[in-house]
């Protein structure tokens, strides 16, 4: 079970800010920026590199919530991270959504 099913499960206690039936949102515990909250589905998919035609749908989903929870944080500009595998940054193998804002962000990222 991955660090990420232990917080859908209340097993790791986390700072909630969003949930319906398809998706958990809680704020980082390092956060990278003012506003880091991680976007999670409820249904596990290991990354990104594994999702397939029938994710399409709860991709989509993740990504108007993490516009919706935005608003609610009260940030306009912000970024979407994905991390695939190691190379990419991954840590957990559970797909999720860094929503990053609060401060104006840099390019190039990495």
């Amino acid at each position: 079970m991955t660090l990420f099913e232990k917080i859908i499960a209340r097993e790791i206690p986390a700072d909630i800010v969003f949930e319906d039936d398809r998706c958990l949102a809680f704020r980082d515990i390092s956060p990278q920026a003012p506003v880091h909250i991680l976007l999670v589905p409820k249904r596990v998919i290991p990354r990104v590199a594994e999702t397939t035609p029938a994710d399409a749908e709860l991709l989509g989903h993740l990504i108007v919530t993490a516009g919706t929870i935005a608003k609610s944080e009260g940030i306009a500009g912000f970024r979407l991270v994905i991390n695939n595998g190691a190379d990419g940054g991954e840590t957990v193998p559970h797909l999720h959504l860094h929503l990053l804002g609060g401060r104006p962000m840099t390019w190039p990222p990495g």
